[in-house]
């Protein structure tokens, strides 16, 4: 069997193919010709990738198209020609992996925030129980031939994850988002809802969470939080720089004491709703403490490096809520040291909808700095903002171009805390300005 991946370079479709090549079959792609760092995995099992044409598309082959692209791309176009004569199996992406999760106990994770790094902590706590496979927003997938656990990213855009019904899931939060499709909170929650009642045999939801609260779930479930009516609770919380420690109850019962060697709120969060999955699934105290302690992070999820004086972190934050949550931890991690926050947009319906919050979002950074948005956003629904709106709301902001005399700007504050936060490849800008420190 032949599987080729139309937009193989996508975060979730790099990890996908990944997967079914790990899985033993033949794996091609194709995708813009850019040097994007998910294609390191591609590249690591010699899976070919091709430049976009429709000779790419031949006779036999299953073919993946990612969620980006129309019915009229010209390898899409091509593949859908051949469908209709049973020559060529079309699947989107969550379609075909909705149909793979059935193939092992799978734990999917969804939630407007944390979906990313839950799921690279639940993976690895998992595999210390079991052989686990995984497919992160990262651009990371992983089966080993013997898995027994699957956990996936599931993201609610366009109601994608409701392809998937896996066994157990965990919802991290929810806060409306991807407002180019969704038009109410109302109907943002409606989404998360039916995804929830069509998981098999149990969820874990953040119980903190008002909009999760109000959820009608008739599945198993448990409450994960830090208050007083969740299932499972984090009490005695103490946030160092170096770590966090806290107490566990389950049922209002100690179930362990843990120590962690990661800092902030949302880790706090995630860490619980990965041990409410371990409690649920049976999993002893000391597995998931052994596993969370020994996590090493996800791709541009709070990445850190270090030289001399300067720290540089590369997170993959893009809403307002998680830009503050990430300046926040970074400040009980560095308390003594300068913060300069690097941002870079991806949507313009996205900032438009949320843009006056921004200012609260920027407020504990000592320097805020702005990148354009890429040059191929799309202009939504008509919605469209500038660079110069955003920095007017931030107040301080100053906007800056992605190159050297950028990097030669930003040096100015060394030594400081860079933060380079986007859903965008910012991470660029970070290494020129590592250069010029260095």
């Amino acid at each position: 069997m032949h599987y080729h991946f139309v937009g193989i370079k996508g975060s979730g479709m790099a990890s996908l193919a990944t997967i079914v090549a790990d899985r033993g079959y033949k794996v091609s792609g194709s995708d813009i010709e850019k040097y994007i760092f998910t294609q390191k995995a591609l590249e690591e099992r010699n899976i070919p990738i091709y430049s976009f044409d429709e000779h790419n598309i031949q006779k036999g082959m299953t073919v993946i198209v990612g969620n980006a692209f129309q019915d009229s791309h010209v390898e899409v176009k091509k593949a859908l020609a051949l469908q209709e004569s049973q020559d060529v199996v079309v699947y989107r992406y969550h379609e075909f992996l909705g149909n793979l999760i059935q193939e092992y106990c799978s734990i999917s994770v969804a939630g407007t925030h944390g979906k990313t790094t839950t799921t690279g902590l639940l993976a690895h706590v998992m595999s210390k129980s079991a052989s686990t496979g995984f497919l992160i927003g990262d651009g990371s997938g992983d089966m080993p031939q013997d898995a027994k656990y699957f956990v996936v990213e599931s993201c609610e855009y366009k109601r994608h994850f409701l392809a998937y019904r896996p066994d157990y899931a965990i919802i991290t939060n929810i806060e409306l988002d991807h407002v180019d499709y969704y038009h109410s909170m109302e109907d943002y929650c409606n989404a998360f809802e039916s995804f929830a009642n069509q998981v098999k045999k149990g969820i874990v939801l953040f119980g903190d969470d008002e909009h999760i609260r109000s959820l009608r779930v008739d599945v198993d479930h448990l409450y994960y939080g830090l208050e007083d009516t969740n299932d499972v609770q984090a009490v005695n919380i103490k946030q160092m720089h170096d770590g966090m420690k806290f107490d566990v109850l389950y049922k209002k019962e100690k179930f362990g004491t843990f120590k962690l060697p990661f800092v902030g709120k949302p880790l706090l969060w995630n860490s619980l709703g990965v041990i409410a999955v371990g409690i649920m699934e049976g999993l002893p105290y000391s597995l998931l403490q052994d596993g969370l302690a020994s996590f090493q992070g996800v791709k541009r999820r709070f990445n850190v490096e270090q030289k001399a004086d300067n720290v540089f972190i590369d997170d993959y934050a893009h809403h307002p809520t998680a830009i503050q949550l990430m300046i926040e931890a970074v400040r009980t991690k560095y308390p003594n040291k300068k913060i300069v926050a690097i941002f870079k947009p991806d949507r313009f319906s996205r900032i438009a909808y949320f843009i006056d919050r921004f200012q609260e979002a920027f407020q504990d950074a000592d320097y805020t700095y702005l990148c354009d948005f890429p040059e191929n956003a799309v202009i939504e629904n008509g919605v469209h903002v500038t660079i110069d709106d955003l920095a007017k709301v931030c107040g301080n902001a100053m906007i800056l171009p992605e190159n050297e005399s950028g990097a030669k700007q930003l040096a100015k504050h060394a030594s400081a805390v860079y933060v380079f936060m986007s859903s965008k490849d910012i991470y660029k800008l970070k290494n020129i300005l590592m250069e010029i420190l260095e």
